[in-house]
């Protein structure tokens, strides 16, 4: 099952990168054709740029929020059951249910707006989908709100494993709770924020409903908010497909991800040294 559908994809997909083959017709070996012309293409390293910005974002908010948000829920007052549940539901959720959700909330007759007008606090509606910039951004606050109660879970877990008697130790010393969160909390949780780190960096890498849905098939105007896993589809989408480039493209963006999994592996490991 491995070597058929993910050994010999990807080895097809290296091969198919040195080639100008399409959808409907096979291809010649042209060498590094295909990646000499990513590498001269402006639309690749705009969606090159996006990616890595959406990562640089995402990833701290992925990696620092869920703890805190873990943290809170931990503690036993009445309730506390109904907001593990309701901060999980996200997760659970169709990515192309939250998308639309949040394109309902964000348009310029939506909720955001519609309320910011009342408010007098705008004159104009905020173009959070038709502006490059504010739908990447748009983007990347859905990414957080659906990915906030997945990591939560993780870090529930590694929160279960810190023994108490370290946070009674510290309150008797007058530690206040900031101070346990820091020394403690933090510290005995770290192996973990690495691990969340790896894999929210791989998944924003790998980003394209949130833009798909928010900006439909264009990737916002002027495709200015496209990411590279937008870019692979469109350019090997249709008839006139191109698989030889889109395949070259995808070989480049395994290679990205690829270094930011090893300089989370680096990272770990000089943790534990």
């Amino acid at each position: 099952m491995v070597a058929l559908f993910s050994l010999w994809p990807f080895v097809n997909t290296v091969v198919l990168s040195f080639t100008d083959s399409q959808i409907l017709r096979g291809g010649s070996f042209v060498g590094f054709d295909n990646y000499t012309r990513a590498f001269a293409d402006d639309d690749f390293w705009v969606a090159t740029g996006n990616s890595v910005l959406y990562l640089v974002v995402v990833v701290p908010c992925l990696v620092l929020l869920p703890l805190a948000l873990a943290v809170l829920v931990r503690t036993h007052i009445p309730g506390i059951g109904f907001f593990r549940s309701a901060f999980y539901t996200p997760v659970i959720a169709s990515a192309v249910v939250v998308g639309l959700i949040w394109q309902w909330v964000l348009r310029s007759d939506g909720l955001v707006n519609t309320v910011l007008r009342k408010l007098s606090v705008i004159s104009e509606p905020v173009p959070f989908l038709t502006d490059s910039t504010m739908l990447l951004v748009s983007a990347m606050i859905v990414t957080v709100w659906k990915g906030l109660g997945y990591y939560m879970v993780f870090y529930l877990a590694a929160l279960g494993n810190v023994s108490a008697s370290l946070y009674e130790a510290a309150a008797i010393d007058g530690a206040g709770p900031l101070r346990r969160f820091f020394s403690i909390t933090v510290p005995q949780v770290k192996p973990m924020m690495l691990l969340v780190g790896t894999l929210s960096a791989v998944s924003a890498l790998r980003v394209f409903t949130e833009i798909y849905i928010l900006g439909g098939e264009s990737g916002g105007p002027g495709g200015g908010s496209r990411t590279l896993p937008f870019l692979i589809r469109q350019v090997g989408l249709g008839f006139s497909g191109e698989t030889g480039y889109a395949s070259a493209l995808s070989i480049l963006l395994f290679l990205l991800t690829l270094v930011f999994s090893l300089l989370g592996r680096r990272l770990a490991k000089g943790d534990e040294g």
